[in-house]
């Protein structure tokens, strides 16, 4: 069960196993001591949850298909309620035991979902650095001498080591991303609003939102879909504008970039950085980089203006009885809130209204913002003798995002020379999450990189998308690559000197097997239909016709060009290998792709 994806649990089922049977031994097998966790279900809860499932399963009819997250355990970060768990928002002298499930936990578990457990996090959720709790300190699942990012580190750390599937995380200033992209891990920051924030203990209330954090960008957007909703009971909550989430970006998407990206001296991370970028251009995306001063200016009224108070005021009863209960750096933060008065807090909110306007116009320029998801990884050492400063570097390009009622979704993007992750973010106006979770998905596809910290290949998104459903152009025909032609590989320089246009990374059917040639430079994999195979990871791409004619004659035995099935049950050209040519050939269908192939051979020769 370790790294199971959503689709995972799902199959497992379909396969004949049962929830009590699974979920049991995925209880007996959490290693102990885990600083990721604060508290973790008995038995008796796990029964209880089940009894509620077998509930819910007979009331469909036995359809597993309408609980889309059947028998599919989760993490819930320790500010949100859990009926039969402690909420201690990382602070035992501040904790107490709710009578029911916040809203959002409710909707999970009318879907199927079981919770585990409540994950660690910086206290009442200050902080991007995961390190402020009694409860211990979550580490970088890359290597435990650095942060694993917070204040929702337990949740990143659960997913990130395969424990759970996905995980509920709050953000405020980033704590929903920050910590995926320090533990090569999705995250999902919603729109303000879009979950309800019902039984959740606020940070700033007007700017929380609760995070998923998946391996998969469609786990993460198959946890939203069920999450979203309207919630009266919440009267910040809100409801989706009709028709804004089945809207997608554009095939090839203009994007603003930070015109001077800050690393506080990371090389590595700007190196990283800097690929990623030429990577998205080269896959068709519009890169320009714009001033990012006036982001700067918004997320100084986070912690330097009125908005501390509200961090306060979450807590007002409790900072005044028992003020020494709180972590001192937690506490010198919101204490700040004293120095504000009234009229700060609206001179606050009139600069937030007219520094909106202009990022508002900014944005529009664009189809969404790139951005790195973290800037550095800072060393726990480090954040433990210099913990505001190192915080504050963590949120460079998170901080703003709330205060602007933008969405955004943190995806990796690498394995930076020194072995930890490098994540970018994709940042889109309200009610943009969905759009933004597909192009992700197929960005991650391209990658090779593993799910989390499991070692596992990644799953690629079966999401729509609109690029994947339009025929090509006049003059062009499209193919489908499988191996050395896909982006980032050998081979695929006789593509774009061509003016071939990629259009989508997608699947074929699922009765394909995929081998690994013998005794060929480059390496190349032979795609065979069979009776019994699996959906194979595959690039579109619109060749002027004009030119493929050359690009075909090119193709070395055993491989030709034929007719291949996509997952979406249409046709197109593309590669395959003729039976003769499996001679000496390696199976490589289980690991879905040439990718993920190549990713493992890299891994095993490090």
């Amino acid at each position: 069960m370790l790294g199971w994806t959503i689709k995972d649990w799902q199959h497992a089922y379909q396969e004949g196993n049962t929830p009590a049977a699974l979920l049991g031994k995925l209880l007996a097998s959490l290693p102990t001591p885990d600083a990721a966790w604060i508290s973790v279900i008995n038995q008796s809860m796990l029964d209880a949850q089940l009894a509620k499932l077998a509930d819910k399963l007979a009331a469909v009819g036995g359809d597993r298909t309408k609980l889309p997250l059947y028998g599919v355990p989760y993490a819930v970060k320790d500010n949100i309620d859990v009926a039969g768990l402690q909420t201690t928002a990382a602070c035992p002298a501040f904790a107490y035991s709710p009578d029911r499930d916040a809203t959002i936990v409710r909707r999970l578990a009318d879907a199927g979902a079981i919770v585990i457990g409540k994950s660690n996090l910086d206290q009442f959720a200050t902080g991007l650095v995961g390190v402020r709790s009694p409860y211990g300190i979550p580490t970088n699942t890359f290597d435990p001498a650095y942060v694993s990012g917070g204040s929702s580190s337990g949740s990143a750390s659960l997913v990130a080591r395969g424990i759970v599937p996905f995980s509920l995380g709050t953000d405020t200033a980033g704590s929903g991303r920050v910590p995926a992209g320090l533990n090569n891990i999705v995250g999902l920051k919603p729109t303000r609003g879009a979950f309800s924030n019902t039984g959740v203990v606020p940070a700033c209330r007007t700017l929380d939102c609760v995070s998923i954090f998946a391996t998969t960008c469609d786990d993460a957007v198959t946890v939203y879909d069920v999450a979203a909703a309207l919630d009266l009971t919440d009267g910040l909550s809100r409801a989706m504008p009709a028709d804004t989430q089945s809207r997608r970006l554009p095939a090839k998407p203009r994007f603003g970039i930070p015109a001077a990206p800050e690393f506080y001296g990371d090389k590595l991370a700007a190196e990283e950085f800097a690929k990623a970028i030429k990577k998205l251009e080269e896959q068709g995306a519009t890169c320009t980089p714009v001033d990012f001063s006036l982001f700067d200016e918004v997320t100084q009224l986070l912690y330097d203006g009125a908005w501390v108070a509200e961090r306060y005021a979450a807590i007002e009863d409790f900072a005044k009885t028992q003020e020494s209960e709180i972590h001192p750096v937690v506490r010198d933060i919101i204490f700040k809130a004293r120095q504000f008065s009234a009229a700060d807090a609206f001179n606050g909110v009139y600069r937030l209204a007219d520094l909106k306007r202009q990022a508002d116009a900014l944005l529009a320029q664009f189809d969404g913002l790139v951005v790195p998801t973290a800037p550095t990884h800072h060393r726990i050492d480090a954040v433990l003798a210099d913990p505001i400063r190192l915080n504050s570097q963590m949120g460079k390009y998170t901080n703003f995002v709330n205060l602007l009622d933008w969405s955004a979704f943190a995806v990796p993007a690498s394995l930076r020379k020194d072995g930890l992750p490098f994540g970018i973010t994709f940042i889109a106006d309200a009610w943009r999450e969905r759009a933004l979770g597909v192009f992700a998905a197929q960005w991650h596809a391209t990658t090779g990189l593993a799910r989390g910290a499991t070692g596992l290949p990644l799953v690629l998104s079966a999401m729509p998308s609109d690029a994947l459903n339009t025929p090509a152009e006049a003059g062009m025909i499209r193919i489908a690559v499988v191996g050395a032609h896909l982006r980032g590989m050998p081979l695929n320089h006789e593509l774009t000197s061509r003016n071939a246009r990629f259009v989508d990374a997608t699947t074929t059917a699922d009765n394909y097997r995929l081998y690994a040639l013998a005794n060929t430079t480059p390496p190349k994999p032979g795609l065979l239909r069979a009776d019994k195979g699996a959906a194979i990871r595959i690039e579109l791409w619109d060749v002027p016709a004009e030119a493929f004619g050359s690009f075909v004659a090119g193709v070395p035995a055993p491989l030709g060009i034929g007719t291949l099935t996509l997952a979406n049950g249409s046709s197109v050209k593309g590669f395959i290998c003729e039976p003769a040519g499996l001679e000496g050939a390696t199976d490589i269908t289980e690991l879905g792709g040439w990718a993920a192939y190549i990713a493992s051979k890299q891994k095993a020769n490090s």
